[in-house]
């Protein structure tokens, strides 16, 4: 919303405040005002010039020659102006003057002929081009015949506005218009408010005897007021409207569209006003189109309307769309002598609708789509009428025809003085409220600290409590609210959880891989895919939102993996190939595709890797990420909180066959983690990628933290190594763990370091070498009690595995 000052003067007295002191003031009270601009650079020693005469410059074609009274001289000036006219009043920079953007004006001799001063236009004097009327764009500014020469223009034109953008908040609607911002200044500043008093003198004629008034759906258009204003004469309007017009933003037409539009901004009221003699009927009939109904608008275009467009009509056609865009047949031109003015109360739903079926948005449809004042609707018609009667020349039928149904109820809300303090953490006297409610001019009854409040309907969004609340607090001053700490016995501190989870995250960014935060949301093509065989076996639903952002974001994801890869792909695009990315946050499980209940949100850890992970340009080094880094990255992690995880072959879908690892906890599934398929990577333009997925609430449950301590061994180690021939299909991990389990209490440490398949080993079988630490923390192991316990280790395996050591 802009609010020119100059205009706002009008209602309330502004001296003493700049425009900076009083944008700050409202910010403070909870608008906040996102700029200040002045209608125009300041200008000196332009005034009002009288063209006395007016000849062709002998040189030259297209400048003139005229003589200008300026007040206290008359000037010879050339201009080029091809509008330029005897007769005009118009703007003169005189000798000496200087115009925006610092451009002085000097005596000068243009193709001989001596010229004393400039004839300016709007532009050159700081007017923005898209404001100026039509008929001046191309040309010199022409003022009024009662202009007065000599007279400086910067009030005239108001030059010296300076105009404030409010950004207004969705509930604030009672602030896009003047009115509304007067109240909202006059409470700031606790200035007595001025505010129009509309009234006109009725014709003889009845408005009746011309049209007649009905509304087919009074739950979508519960008030219409009709007005007929006859012998109307179209011409500008005075120049004070189109300078106020143009400081709203909004170009200056003709007397009447200029009206309709000066109400709109002053009252927030949306008016329309109809050609009469073209409306065809004697009757308004306001209803829901009919499917494929046809309808010109304002704009030109024709539109095939549908039965949730709410229109008026003269009872057998369409003339306008509702609150949103007049009929291009019945609209006001020069040669309307009667018009039809419309005042009416439409829902900002139906609008809301129709503005999202067409495209189609104006002033009036946001402020219906908002909310407008009900008790405001007939006023801003009378307001009109009044204005077209003084600058259009009309004659106003009395006796308004209004079809009413409206609710102007004011609400009624009940504050305690004791809570509000309470709340707030303030200690306001009963008299301070009294005192605000006066300054927003709320009607109220006071019982010691109970008040009960009247609301004006101009203020839509007050209705309970916390509405009343947050007023007395803006009035009172955010500044004056005490700086104060929560009271409470207990400090602030992480949960589990949280603590946890920075554990995590913590431990994997020193991995080396970076956080990535993607769309809770995901689509058709992704909601089924790499999902971990834990989330499988609940055998969840997609659920889909009902009114979805995009098409990519149809869903609630049920694994974090497919966005992830999506921004691998996109750092891939950017020939940023080594990338490592990780992701902690939540899927959504649920065995409902329409909810009845909230799902249950799964915390997740999933990463991904591709491209090289070490590489030495120094040492001619270089390392790819594998399944074995992916996978040491996942031990890691459940080594550092202390668990021990298993890992066995398995197939999730969209993972290599061969070359992916279910990952259990205490024999139960936790995740997995090894190569995306080579089809999947291929369709999603993917390089061989690693990743991992991980239920990090299953994990978090097993973790207890036992303060543990362990003496630094004062014995020397020994080191075995034991290379074992096995069948194909036999798993390393657990001939490992039987390892680990029959060298104990000795054997410390287990490591695979060696897998050998091809030359020299029989058909189906593989090598794989163990180095094996052991340590006696009491003493120093003797070479006879290894070798007793690594026999006892060649046993078991042996025997459990059918191993053969190789030699």
């Amino acid at each position: 919303m802009l609010v020119s000052l100059n205009w706002l003067q009008q209602y309330v007295d502004l001296e003493g405040q700049t425009p900076e002191e009083l944008a700050e003031k409202i910010t403070k009270s909870g608008i906040e005002v996102d700029s200040i601009q002045h209608i125009a650079e300041k200008s000196t020693n332009v005034v009002v010039g009288h063209v006395l005469e007016c000849g062709k410059h002998p040189d030259a074609d297209k400048l003139n020659v005229t003589k200008v009274d300026v007040g206290d001289e008359t000037l010879q000036i050339v201009c080029g102006a091809p509008n330029i006219a005897q007769g005009q009043k118009v703007a003169v920079a005189k000798p000496g003057a200087v115009l925006p953007g610092n451009f002085k004006i000097k005596k000068a001799k243009l193709r001989g002929v001596e010229s004393f001063g400039m004839i300016c236009s709007l532009q050159e004097l700081g007017i923005d081009e898209k404001y100026v009327p039509k008929e001046y764009a191309s040309g010199i500014f022409v003022f009024p015949e009662d202009a007065v020469p000599g007279t400086p223009v910067e009030e005239l034109l108001n030059l010296d506005d300076a105009v404030l953008e409010f950004d207004l908040t969705p509930n604030r609607a009672d602030c896009l218009n003047m009115l509304g911002a007067a109240y909202e200044v006059a409470t700031i500043l606790d200035k007595p408010l001025k505010l129009p008093e509309p009234t006109f003198e009725p014709f003889a004629e009845q408005t009746a005897d011309f049209i007649s008034v009905k509304s087919e759906d009074a739950e979508l258009n519960p008030y219409y007021a009709a007005f007929v204003i006859k012998d109307i004469e179209v011409k500008p309007s005075p120049l004070w409207m189109r300078n106020r017009l143009m400081a709203a933003g909004i170009r200056p037409i003709n007397n009447v569209v200029d009206i309709t539009n000066y109400v709109l901004l002053e009252y927030g009221q949306p008016l329309h006003a109809f050609d009469y003699d073209r409306f065809g009927t004697k009757e308004v009939v306001v209803r829901s189109a009919r499917e494929g109904e046809q309808l010109t608008t304002l704009d030109g275009k024709e539109r095939t309307l549908s039965a949730h467009n709410l229109v008026i009509t003269n009872g057998t056609e369409p003339v306008a769309l509702a609150g949103v865009m007049g009929g291009l047949d019945s609209e006001v031109h020069d040669g309307t002598k009667t018009v039809l003015l419309e005042a009416a109360y439409f829902d900002g739903q139906s609008i809301r609708s129709t503005v999202k079926e067409t495209g189609l948005r104006s002033d009036a449809s946001t402020r219906y789509e908002k909310g407008i004042d009900p008790n405001r609707v007939y006023e801003a018609g009378v307001r009109a009428c009044q204005l077209l009667e003084l600058y259009a020349g009309g004659k106003v039928c009395a006796g308004p025809v209004v079809f009413d149904e409206l609710d102007k109820t004011e609400k009624v809300v009940k504050v305690d003085a004791a809570e509000t303090n309470r709340r707030l953490g303030t200690e306001i006297k009963s008299e301070e409220i009294a005192d605000i409610f006066r300054k927003l001019r709320f009607s109220f009854e006071q019982n010691g600290n109970d008040f009960t409040v009247t609301v004006p309907t101009r203020r839509m969004d007050i209705s309970i409590f916390e509405d009343m609340l947050e007023e007395i607090a803006r009035v009172y001053g955010y500044d004056h609210l005490p700086f104060t700490l929560p009271r409470s016995a207990t400090r602030g501190e992480l949960t589990e959880t949280q603590r946890l989870k920075r554990l995590v995250k913590r431990f994997i960014e020193g991995a080396g891989l970076a956080e990535t935060l993607t769309y809770s949301l995901t689509d058709d093509d992704s909601i089924d895919k790499l999902i971990s065989p834990d989330v499988q076996e609940q055998e969840p639903k997609a659920i889909k939102l009902a009114m979805p952002m995009t098409e990519d974001h149809k869903y609630l994801r049920l694994s974090l993996l497919p966005e992830i890869l999506r921004a691998v792909t996109y750092n891939k695009a950017r020939s940023n190939e080594n990338i490592g990315l990780f992701e902690l946050g939540s899927v959504f499980i649920s065995k409902e595709e329409v909810l009845s209940a909230q799902p249950h949100e799964q915390l997740r850890l999933a990463g991904a890797l591709a491209g090289l992970w070490e590489e030495s340009r120094w040492q001619g080094e270089v390392k790819k990420v594998d399944f074995y880094v992916a996978k040491g990255i996942v031990e890691g992690l459940f080594r550092y909180l202390g668990l021990t995880p298993e890992f066995s072959a398995g197939e999730v879908g969209n993972m290599h066959p061969g070359r992916t690892a279910i990952v259990k906890l205490s024999g139960r599934t936790v995740g997995f983690v090894g190569q995306v398929h080579p089809l999947y990577a291929k369709a999603h333009d993917l390089a061989e990628t690693y990743v991992f997925d991980l239920n990090m609430e299953e994990i978090f449950k097993a973790y207890e933290e036992l303060p543990s301590f362990a003496k630094i061994p004062k014995f020397p180690s020994v080191s075995r190594d034991i290379a074992l021939v096995l069948d194909q299909n036999v798993e390393a991990g657990n001939v490992q763990k039987k390892i680990a389990e029959t060298g104990a209490p000795l054997v410390k440490r287990v490591d695979i370091f060696d897998v050998y398949q091809g030359e020299h080993l029989p058909e189906g079988k593989k090598s794989i070498a163990y180095h094996l630490v052991y340590q006696d923390p009491e003493k120093t192991l003797t070479d006879e009690e290894v070798e007793a316990s690594y026999k006892q280790i060649v046993d078991a395996v042996t025997t459990e595995f059918g191993a053969e050591v190789r030699s």
